[in-house]
Parts: C-alpha cells; sequence; structure tokens
C-alpha cells in the first residue's frame, strides 16, 4: 500500500497549474486522487480540471473537491495519471481489471501524455503472465466470442460481480482471458481481437504510456518510453 501511495504522490510532479488532468481508476490512481486533492485544497497546485476515466473517479474526484471537466469541453488533456495491471519494460500495459478499460484508453489516447503509477508487484517481462487480459465486449451474442477466444490461445471466463453478469459503466460485459505463459506478440494479438465485431475494446494499452513511477521499499523508479 506504501509503495502504490509514494508512486501516486510522486506523479504530482507531473501535473502544474491550469493543465486538465485524465482521472484514472482504482487503487493506486485513487491515492494519486487524495494527493491531488489536498493539494488544491492547501494551494500548492491551482485552477485544475479533472477528466474522469469511470463513474468511481467521478464520485472520487467530487468527494475531494476536484472540479471536473469533459473530453467534449477539453478534448486534449494535458496528462493522465492512471494505474495499470501490468506494465512491461517498454512500457506497454494490461489494464482494465477494474472494469474501467474503454474510459481509461479513451482518455489516455486523447491526452498529451500518459503517466503510469503502480508498486514493482506490476512490473512483467511479458505482458498476461500476472493475471488475465480484459476485453470488454457488447451484450448481443456475446457468448459467441468464447470459442474464438480459445482459438487465440486463451481460456476465456465471463466476468461476474456476486452472482451477476458484471456490466461496465458503458453497458458491456467483460471476458477475462487468461494466457498461459503471456502473451506472445501482444500487437498481433490486439489486432486480431479488434477486427472481430462485438468486441469494443481490448485492456492492451500499446505505445501510450509515456512514463512510469514505480514505488518500492526503497522509494519511487522511473521507467521512460525512449
Amino acid at each position: 500500500m506504501e509503495a502504490k501511495r509514494l508512486a501516486a504522490v510522486a506523479a504530482l510532479g507531473e501535473v502544474r497549474d491550469g493543465m486538465v488532468v485524465g482521472l484514472g481508476t482504482g487503487s493506486t490512481a485513487d491515492h494519486f486522487l487524495i494527493a491531488l486533492g489536498e493539494a488544491l485544497a492547501t494551494g500548492k497546485l491551482a485552477d485544475i480540471r479533472g477528466v474522469p476515466t469511470s463513474t468511481q473517479s467521478e464520485r472520487r474526484a467530487t468527494e475531494l473537491g476536484i472540479p471536473l471537466t469533459t473530453l467534449a469541453e477539453c478534448p486534449a488533456p494535458d496528462v493522465t495519471v492512471d494505474g495499470t495491471d501490468e506494465v512491461s519494460r517498454d512500457l506497454d500495459l494490461i489494464k482494465g481489471l477494474g472494469g474501467a478499460l474503454l474510459r481509461e484508453k479513451i482518455v489516455a489516447q486523447n491526452s498529451r501524455r500518459l503517466v503510469i503509477v503502480a508498486d514493482g508487484s506490476k512490473c512483467v517481462d511479458r505482458l498476461g503472465t500476472h493475471g488475465p487480459l480484459p476485453v470488454e465486449v457488447a451484450p448481443f451474442a456475446h457468448e459467441t466470442h468464447e470459442s474464438f477466444f480459445r482459438k487465440l490461445g486463451c481460456a476465456p471466463t465471463l466476468r461476474r460481480d456476486g452472482g451477476a453478469v458484471f456490466v461496465t459503466d458503458n453497458g458491456n460485459y467483460i471476458y477475462d482471458c487468461h494466457f498461459a505463459g503471456g502473451i506472445d506478440d501482444p500487437a498481433a494479438l490486439d489486432r486480431a481481437l479488434r477486427a472481430r465485431a462485438g468486441i469494443v475494446e481490448t485492456g492492451l494499452f500499446l505505445r501510450l504510456a509515456d512514463l512510469a513511477l514505480i514505488g518500492d521499499e526503497t522509494g519511487v523508479r522511473t521507467i521512460e518510453r525512449e
């Protein structure tokens, strides 16, 4: 928990007065929201507007006194700060275990800079080795995707919340796709998934992140895209 907090607080160094900031979703991103709210309350930062990536981050930002805006009003946020489920050495990511992958990717790809905050447990040599790849799908005929996912080499599981199917903020479902040994070629997999009707978005965030701040017991280290 402390490693996550250290990374999130370090991300404040990427924020300047007057910026529009994409507000990530998840436990590590929440540490950043808390730090940002405190910076605004104490006057350390001023004139900040946030673009939330989920109803959860929208609610938390409101609770913490962070003014909000939208991509319609501010189509190019200066920076987005978000967490990740996995991050590779070249800053490719898997995101979506929190269920907000579509909105997170929309905000990230429209931002001038994407800063990732995480603890050391999220660092991997190969994407998909620590957990599944979330894939968001339209509810209509969603069952037909299962055999397609298996042909791609994974074991798919429809995400549930208690006994009910988990529903995203966008009204869609998520399949968590487990790849034994990780994903061999993330770019090729992403292309194959995107080509299929009914698949709305994948949790592969490739060549989007500019900087990762990784917290551990020694402090915070940085990984920058070359």
